[in-house]
């Protein structure tokens, strides 16, 4: 079902007010979630990329080699960050990161408002990438969900919290050899929602072999997703070999 969302547009100013503001990385005071300088050296992805899978690109291209060779079931990837310092911090910072409410929310945010910097609306729905329940239980929030909400707020569109379930707990993909990820993942979704025809936004936090939004968008398809698109705040931009 969908998520309702008025409460979190009623806090965000309220929270603005109450919380001091400092930067997530350097800690001087600033009126957004980074100060200028620390914003402006963030690495961000080359203007070239795989419009599917978001990998760089020398120049423009319909696709990377790897999605040409064996297209996944997602569409397309929408990213701005890559997945080094500091923004590396600032992901494991927002999944384990015992840091106040706050400083949460503002790290979600910073996130999203990344993602949505030039981009137009697209999609009929947004599902974020669902955690075991072990694991929710274990970090008392998924991170994914937390950029989801801003996202939903700005784009006016649904957020669906329950539609998505990972029923099998899976070891976690960083601690897996990127060829072996493909494998972890595999049935570990269930959706309980059919989506005739409908364009799927999927968010999570960072998007490295893809295996985990793979196994995502399959599920989505075979319930009636017509495109899955991924929206993630870093992409690791490591090379397979």
């Amino acid at each position: 079902m969908p998520y309702p969302l008025s409460i979190f547009a009623f806090l965000d100013p309220l929270l603005a007010v109450l919380l001091p503001r400092t930067c997530l990385l350097c800690g001087t005071q600033t009126t957004a979630a980074l100060c200028s300088a620390c914003s402006g050296d963030l690495p961000r992805l080359p203007a070239h990329v795989c419009p599917i899978c978001a990998a760089p690109l020398g120049a423009p291209a319909p696709a990377c080699g790897a999605c040409l060779k064996l297209p996944p079931a997602y569409d397309a990837t929408h990213a701005v960050l890559c997945y080094a310092f500091p923004v590396d911090r600032m992901v494991l910072n927002l999944k384990f990161g015992h840091h106040a409410f706050g400083r949460r929310l503002a790290s979600a945010d910073f996130f999203a408002a990344c993602l949505l910097a030039g981009m137009s609306p697209v999609g009929n729905v947004i599902v974020p990438v669902p955690l075991s329940r072990q694991r929710l239980r274990e970090r008392g929030f998924n991170q994914a969900l937390e950029i989801a909400r801003p996202l939903a707020r700005a784009l006016h569109l649904p957020l669906d919290i329950s539609c998505l379930v990972r029923v099998r707990e899976t070891v976690p993909q960083s601690l897996l050899p990127w060829r072996a990820r493909k494998n972890n993942v595999r049935h570990a979704f269930e959706c309980c929602r059919e989506f005739s025809g409908q364009t799927v936004i999927v968010v999570d936090d960072v998007m490295t072999t893809g295996a985990t939004l793979d196994a995502v968008a399959q599920t989505l398809k075979d319930h009636g997703a017509a495109r899955v698109i991924n929206w993630i705040a870093a992409r690791a931009v490591r090379r397979i070999t």
